[in-house]
């Protein structure tokens, strides 16, 4: 059987600002109490999979929701501001609410096309699944054949990297659902490319993502 390395995108655990619905971009808003057990609760499940490198956004959400992972598997997390969550422009801090009260069109333009840019100036969709997948394909090299690596990262951030290394067209993206807080996807890179083994696995207790609340 030919090898294939295996990529686990692993979204942080909750903040304050997931539960408000308040968009974070790469604010650094730290995990709260249930996102810390969550981490904990996601790591254990994780480990058996013996990832043998744990790649990190580095802002503390997700570093602190990594962290929990080494602590149980003793590898050492390696930070990189390549996964951070898109930026969201003027719209970082804000509600969903809002944004809605003060920037409606914008925001439904945003929800339904693929290249409009969250709060004028951040980042679209394609480049930040641009940015993720090529920091995602970039460390996978480095492992043996059969390697596993964790990458710890965003919601908007994952779905958009699981979009583009599986050359799915951006405006089909919707179709994947929003990964929960602490929730995980298995991908595996072989000799024909990449391909998808599990989607949005999650702790048993983990609450389902609100509708479209995608950069987070």
């Amino acid at each position: 059987m030919t090898p294939v390395r295996r990529a686990i995108l692993w979204r942080h655990g909750q903040t304050r600002w997931n539960h408000d619905r308040r968009f974070q971009g790469q604010l650094d808003v730290p995990l709260d109490e249930v996102g810390r057990r969550q981490a904990q609760e996601a790591a254990e499940l994780l480990q058996p999979l013996a990832p043998g490198l744990i790649v990190s956004s580095d802002l503390s959400r997700a570093a602190a929701t990594a962290a929990a992972l080494s602590g149980v598997t003793g590898v050492p997390v390696t930070t990189t501001t390549a996964l951070r969550e898109a930026h969201a422009g003027e719209w970082q801090g804000m509600t969903h609410e809002e944004i809605q009260a003060t920037d409606a069109d914008l925001l439904a333009a945003w929800r339904s096309e693929v290249d409009v840019r969250p709060g004028r100036t951040g980042e679209t969709r394609t480049e930040v699944g641009t940015r993720v997948a090529g920091a995602v394909d970039a460390h996978l090299d480095t492992l043996p054949p059969d390697g596993v690596a964790v990458f710890v990262t965003h919601g908007g951030a994952a779905r958009a990297a699981i979009g583009s290394l599986l050359h799915i067209p951006a405006q089909h993206w919707h179709a994947l659902t929003v990964m929960r807080n602490c929730g995980w996807s298995v991908l595996a890179r072989g000799a024909t490319g990449w391909s998808l083994e599990a989607y949005n696995l999650a702790p048993p207790d983990a609450p389902a993502p609100g509708y479209r609340d995608v950069i987070v």
